[in-house]
């Protein structure tokens, strides 16, 4: 199924113009495609994209308000709807932090580890799919030129460049 809608994507983007692509556009398009699989495959497990990325950060462990609201980029109350939903919906819980009356921790249920377990290996394996068109050793120079974006972006003074906080070993593509 995404291989076709790649095809066509690619085809449509191209269409106008049969010059070589840009890094600019090609991250562009690559961005779109990747944002694109990631939400048909949150729709198939019932899930916004947001609440799959909810999931995937949490199946990492407990994690507070605040750190949440840093991986989402938004303020604490922008993120309490988002936890409200999948809260009610028997996936993750809400617990007091010891020691900190204020504060809560976040943390997956048993069916909110199932959920994130499945959404996340469904997504692995649509973009290794994705990537399946590059030779090996071409996945292996992409994946280190994306590491070094990745990485150089963070050491930017201020966070000018660098993506929300990390979610290591997990497909979080916002």
């Amino acid at each position: 199924m995404y291989r076709s809608f790649v095809k066509d994507r690619m085809q449509a983007w191209n269409a106008a113009d049969d010059a070589p692509i840009d890094a600019a556009s090609g991250l562009i398009q690559l961005s779109g495609l990747v944002q694109y699989l990631y939400a048909r495959i949150s729709e198939r497990h019932d899930l916004t994209p947001a609440q799959a990325k909810l999931l995937c950060i949490l199946a990492d462990g407990p994690r507070r308000m605040a750190e949440l609201a840093r991986c989402f980029g938004v303020e604490k109350a922008a993120l309490t709807g988002l936890v409200d939903r999948v809260e009610r919906r028997g996936l993750a819980k809400r617990t007091p932090v010891h020691g900190d009356r204020r504060a809560l921790h976040v943390t997956l249920t048993e069916a909110g580890r199932r959920a994130a377990a499945a959404f996340h290996g469904e997504v692995t394996a649509e973009l290794d799919n994705l990537l399946s068109v590059l030779a090996p050793n071409d996945r292996e120079h992409f994946r280190r030129g994306m590491v070094a974006i990745i990485e150089g972006c963070r050491a930017q003074p201020s966070g000018a460049h660098a993506p929300p906080a990390p979610v290591e070993g997990r497909a979080s593509t916002s």
